[in-house]
């Protein structure tokens, strides 16, 4: 454990954000995840609403700084393409 008190606040101040980022990163899969179910599904309807909810859920995160620019694109591209690929 640090000595220095500064060194003492970026420990925990580094400790929060990874927990924030980690909410963050796991909400993200879980909105991937139901687009994906709805697409198993064969409900277009619900799968374009969950592409709505998923792509900003994504869009947040790259605000936050939790995901790069072109990760972010990526994966609203896959998912977008998915659900428009349905029949």
């Amino acid at each position: 454990m640090a000595n220095i008190k500064s060194a003492k606040k970026r420990i925990e101040v580094a400790q929060i954000r990874t927990e924030r980022n980690k909410a963050i990163k796991s909400g993200v899969k879980t909105a991937m995840k139901k687009v994906f179910a709805a697409i198993e599904a064969g409900d277009k309807a619900a799968a374009q609403a969950e592409l709505a909810n998923a792509t900003k859920a994504i869009e947040m995160a790259a605000s936050k700084g939790i995901y790069h620019k072109n990760n972010v694109a990526r994966k609203v591209s896959r998912l977008s393409k998915a659900v428009n690929q349905m029949a």
